[in-house]
């Protein structure tokens, strides 16, 4: 007995060390994997939220030819806005560049014309500097091609990367609800029914969010494009697309956008093209905060706005930009399940309260026909031998 017991704490110490070890690899496995685990779990992202219009696309034809045109769609949107943006930015970019003298010669002429300004120039000699540089520029045009160059080193990764993301998701909705049927079999039939509705439910307010917010990215890029060219502000186009890529960043994107714009504004007819731009932003803003987004995303989960703050908060501390994007959808997931976890607990504690006692094991045999009957076979109940 005495050896026994010593073997006791022997054989926990080990057990715990195995623990120990075996979760520090896990670990370790999942740093060194931390770029393909990255891109399932966004390819899985992108499966659940084109899993709608491809739905309702395969209602009208094979799910084969709905995967494709959606895929098609998801491609060639990114390519034409490329294609729309990068031409002009390059040609007015360089014109913008030649034109900086210009800019600074009329900068100059405005302080000069000012005295408050001119006396802070006399004192710091800030238009004298800017036109140095403003000279300069032009010349240094040539040398923006190495940095031309590391940025297009990184986009070859990044499209990499976006192929197998996108080969990934395709496996993923071509599966369809084969995965989820999959896995819920190993589920008791007891709780597959509300696995079935947290799944479907999740993959609804995802997918709901994401087209929702596609939706106003759009709205705000058109707005934008169009104010922008009544204005007659340069770079209509490229500023277009940034307001409506910018809005896809909950809480700030829009609104640095908007000062991004008002910026480049700055250059085209100070301060009228300014003022206007300001205003309308404040406009636009309060248009697509009180009527817009309520309306597109009124079908999906209304997550509360404390949520929404610190979901962000946490989603961009830990993965930047893509976890501030993603936070609200993961927010409203959980919330999804926190709420089905406390409809569980509610109707346990019903069930708890109609039958304290639970399940009672079948009474002996003699129960309900006396001390010597039992019932026989077809509920006849039979005399005792």
């Amino acid at each position: 007995m005495q050896s026994r017991a010593n073997e006791l704490p022997v054989r926990t110490i080990i057990r715990v060390v195995a623990i120990v070890v075996l979760a520090a690899i896990s670990l370790y496995l999942v740093y060194l994997l931390r770029k393909p685990i990255g891109w399932v779990l966004t390819a899985t992202f992108v499966a659940i939220a084109v899993s709608g219009p491809v739905n309702r696309l395969n209602q009208h034809m094979r799910r084969g030819f709905a995967i494709t045109i959606v895929y098609l769609g998801l491609v060639l949107v990114p390519v034409g806005l490329t294609a729309l943006v990068v031409p002009p930015l390059v040609t007015q970019g360089t014109n913008l560049a030649g034109d900086l003298p210009s800019y600074a010669h009329d900068i100059q002429d405005y302080v000069n014309k000012n005295e408050r300004l001119r006396k802070l120039d006399d004192k710091y000699d800030l238009t004298g500097q800017l036109q140095k540089q403003a000279n300069q520029l032009p010349a240094k045009i040539g040398d923006a091609a190495k940095v031309l160059s590391d940025i297009g080193l990184g986009l070859v990764n990044s499209v990499f990367a976006l192929v197998n993301i996108l080969i990934l998701s395709i496996f993923i909705v071509a599966g369809g609800r084969s995965w989820t049927d999959a896995a819920l079999r190993l589920r008791p039939e007891a709780e597959r029914d509300r696995m079935r509705r947290i799944l479907d439910s999740t993959a609804a307010a995802v997918g709901g969010y994401v087209q929702g917010a596609l939706t106003i990215a759009v709205i705000a890029g058109v707005q934008a494009f169009i104010v922008l060219e009544i204005l007659g502000v340069p770079f209509a186009a490229p500023l277009a697309v940034l307001a409506g890529l910018a809005s896809l960043i909950p809480l700030v994107g829009a609104t640095a956008a908007a000062i991004v714009i008002g910026l480049v504004t700055l250059f085209n007819d100070f301060p009228s093209d300014t003022i206007i731009w300001a205003i309308w932003a404040i406009v636009y803003q309060q248009l697509e905060n009180n009527i817009i987004q309520p309306q597109v995303q009124r079908r999906t989960v209304q997550v509360q706005p404390i949520i929404v703050l610190i979901a962000v908060l946490f989603g961009s501390t830990l993965l930047g930009v893509l976890g501030a994007i993603v936070a609200i959808p993961l927010a409203a997931s959980i919330q999804i399940l926190v709420r089905e976890w406390w409809e569980w607990r509610a109707e346990a504690r019903e069930a708890a309260i109609i039958d304290p006692a639970g399940p009672q094991p079948p009474g002996p045999p003699g129960v309900g026909g006396g001390p010597d009957e039992g019932p026989g076979p077809g509920g006849t109940i039979l005399p005792a031998t």
